[in-house]
Parts: C-alpha cells; structure tokens; sequence
C-alpha cells in the first residue's frame, strides 16, 4: 500500500539588500528538502517522520515495499529517499538500482537498516546511495552530513 501527502513546499525568505539602484531590495527563498521514507514498519515510519520533520525536512509520502517506493518517486519526485534495506518485495540495493535507471535525475539514498552495516558486505558502497545508517542512529544531522 502506498500512502501520499499532498506535497508542500516550506518556504523562509531572506530580505537582502540589492547592489544595483532602483531595486531596494531582493527576496532569496530557500525551500526545505523532500524525503520520501519508505520502510514495512509502519512505526519506523512514523517515528522517522516525526524526527525528520521537526528538523526541518518535508516529508511529502511514504511507501512500504519496493514498488511503491518507485512509484512514489515518480509520483512526488522527492528529493531524499530514506530507504530500508529489507522490504518485502525486494532489497533496497534493487529500488536504488531501479531509480538509477529511470528517466531524470533519481533523488538521493540514504539506506536505513536494523542490521548492521557490514552485514551487507560491498553491497552497500557499490550501490548508488549517499550512505547508510543504522535505524536507531537515524536523524536530520546525519541525513544532511550525507548528502552531496
């Protein structure tokens, strides 16, 4: 089953003040990063939603196997996907191969699992995400230290 929030966008705006005459100032917008999390738990889910909100990321859908998560990328074209090793439909080494493949610029992965990281040998380095960590590891710091 595939669950999806209406995408939306956090925007802060920065007031500056503008080098050239006639224009007394300028307006920056810097808009939050999108994650999709995609995990067979559904209080993983919840909880890392929670987490990765209050830290300021936009969650905009959730997904709880391979195929869903996907979908949900083609969908709401998000722009992190924190993605379970172990779904029950595939690992998370084929979603990452699967978006890496598709059309357009795939998001950035972060792998999450219970299990260690070397349980899972070179997969993890061979594959396209930006890194792993450990479920109870998870949070908003170690989310964006990975990304590029």
């Amino acid at each position: 089953m595939l669950r999806t929030y209406v995408r939306t966008e956090m925007l802060r705006e920065v007031r500056l003040t503008a080098l050239r005459l006639g224009h007394p100032s300028a307006t920056i917008r810097c808009m939050s990063r999108t994650v999709l999390i995609v995990d067979d738990h559904p209080s993983f889910r919840a909880s890392a939603r929670a987490m990765l909100e209050s830290e300021g990321f936009v969650v905009v859908g959730e997904a709880e196997n391979g195929a869903g998560a996907i979908d949900a990328v083609e969908l709401l074209a998000p722009d992190i996907v924190v993605l379970d090793v172990q779904l029950p439909d595939m690992t998370g080494f084929d979603v990452c191969a699967a978006l890496q493949r598709r059309n357009g610029s795939p998001p950035d992965i972060i792998l999450v699992s219970s299990r260690d990281m070397s349980d899972y040998g070179e997969l993890v380095s061979t594959s396209c995400a930006c890194g792993f960590v450990p479920k109870d590891e998870l949070s908003g710091d170690l989310v964006s230290a990975l990304l590029p």
